[in-house]
């Protein structure tokens, strides 16, 4: 299991501020674990729609699509941040 937490208009789109999904065995990494999650549902498919709207931490670090995720992980999901 890993536990997702999604944060402003990703947790809108989704619909849940988290969840804690058992991961396929063929989900080893950050890009491929977004790939399947826009496959479980609608909402999900909406909220991951464009990868370049979309920030990965994995257990509290800032993660590139080939940085690996494993069962036990917390993986947050957030739109990039921008200052002014």
């Amino acid at each position: 299991m890993i536990k997702l937490l999604y944060f402003a208009l990703l947790r809108e789109r989704v619909g849940v501020p988290e969840e804690s999904l058992s991961l396929p065995p063929d989900v080893k990494d950050v890009g491929t674990l977004l790939a399947w999650l826009r496959e479980q549902s609608p909402n999900h498919a909406a909220a991951l729609c464009d990868p370049n709207m979309v920030r990965v931490a994995v257990n509290q670090d800032y993660a590139a699509l080939t940085d690996p995720v494993r069962a036990g992980d917390e993986v947050a999901l957030f739109p990039p941040v921008t200052g002014g």
